[in-house]
């Protein structure tokens, strides 16, 4: 039996088919895909990592930090 990561998980614990998906989603929204996972998605990963349950304040706060980070 291997033993390893599963190769299946690319950034921050989301599979390749989950990145997919969120690829779809930006090109639909017209969300630029790098900033979904740079700025969001990874961030919500280091707060999963602190504490296991991520509550909706602790979201909240992360996109609003990442919606800041946006030039207009």
């Amino acid at each position: 039996m291997s033993r390893g990561l599963d190769s299946s998980f690319l950034h921050y614990g989301v599979r390749k088919q989950d990145l997919a998906v969120i690829a779809e989603l930006c090109k639909k929204h017209d969300l630029d895909e790098d900033w979904v996972i740079n700025e969001l998605i990874k961030a919500y990963h280091e707060q999963k990592v602190n504490s296991i349950e991520v509550e909706d304040k602790a979201v909240e706060k992360i996109i609003s930090k990442a919606l800041t980070k946006i030039k207009l």
